[in-house]
């Protein structure tokens, strides 16, 4: 899905920003404290993408084996 909304720079301190109101957070699943990849192209296009922490290998193999235990009498039907 693609959005558009037009937004102002604005002054904020000694610097110069964009305000993301709370509708725009919620789309984007940003929450303040979020760290987030500023990318400038040629022409001058901006790309602010949210930098997601990926799951540790340990994290994964943690949730299947939960999930396979949890499951354990369906899995053995179903195979």
């Amino acid at each position: 899905m693609y959005y558009t909304m037009h937004k102002k720079i604005s002054k904020l301190g000694n610097s110069q920003g964009v305000v993301f109101d709370a509708a725009l957070m919620e789309m984007a699943r940003l929450k303040v404290g979020d760290d987030v990849n500023v990318e400038v192209h040629e022409g001058g296009t901006i790309t602010i993408t949210p930098l997601r922490p990926r799951p540790s290998a340990a994290e994964v193999s943690a949730t299947i084996k939960g999930v396979m235990k949890d499951y354990a009498r369906t899995m053995r039907k179903l195979a």
